[in-house]
């Protein structure tokens, strides 16, 4: 597994940068050796599925990987709000209504193309070299400056009110919590995430990783 592209079905319960350390380990007890190891973009320890992982000289290339467009498949919660956009947060009820499908098609079909989208607190974006989400931990005040992202599609797979499950064909740099209370906004409900798996990675596909 030296100088090589590993495809890695994510697990829950664990960041990636510890699915990173597992395979580090793994492959130093074989080979009898240190391997540089790295992924090419990181998956929140709750979400699961597609994570690349590159070992040895193929590390060199990441920035390659970081650009390639995602496909996700997420799991939303109308009706509520959570203070970090996914079940690790504080949970608050917010609405009860229930959005009509052709109502819900038409908000979701609204967020096609090129978008604003400000990346979440809880997030390792950097904040004057320190990360979003250590700075939200201590309760810190900042503001993260909007970016533009590009959403390719959304379909939706399951609605069974409060539950929501699409999928999502989108750009490198797109958060799939943002997106979902943005969803959660735009319906007038609130929305968080309670599932979330990618399914690609440009041409690279879940179909073909290993479990960890």
């Amino acid at each position: 597994m030296e100088d090589q592209i590993v495809l890695i079905d994510k697990p829950a319960g664990i960041s990636s940068f510890g699915v990173v350390a597992k395979i580090r380990g793994k492959l130093k007890a074989e080979l009898g050796h240190k391997v540089k190891v790295g992924h090419t973009g990181t998956l929140d320890p709750f979400a699961t599925g597609l994570l690349i992982i590159l070992t040895g000289k193929m590390t060199k290339k990441s920035n390659e990987f970081l650009k390639l467009d995602k496909v996700y498949e997420a799991t939303l919660k109308l009706g509520y709000t959570s203070t970090t956009g996914d079940p690790e947060g504080q949970i608050q009820e917010y609405a009860t209504m229930t959005p009509k499908l052709d109502i819900l098609e038409s908000i979701l079909n609204s967020f096609i193309g090129k978008i604003e989208q400000t990346p979440p607190k809880f997030s390792a974006i950097k904040i004057n070299g320190e990360r979003a989400y250590r700075l939200a931990r201590k309760g810190q005040d900042f503001e993260i400056p909007p970016r533009e992202i590009e959403i390719y599609d959304i379909k939706i797979l399951k609605y069974n009110y409060p539950e929501l499950i699409i999928r999502v064909h989108c750009s490198s740099g797109t958060y799939i919590r943002t997106l979902a209370e943005d969803i959660g906004k735009a319906l007038e409900t609130g929305a968080y995430l309670t599932a979330l798996r990618r399914t690609k990675i440009g041409e690279y596909s879940i179909e073909n990783a290993i479990m960890l």
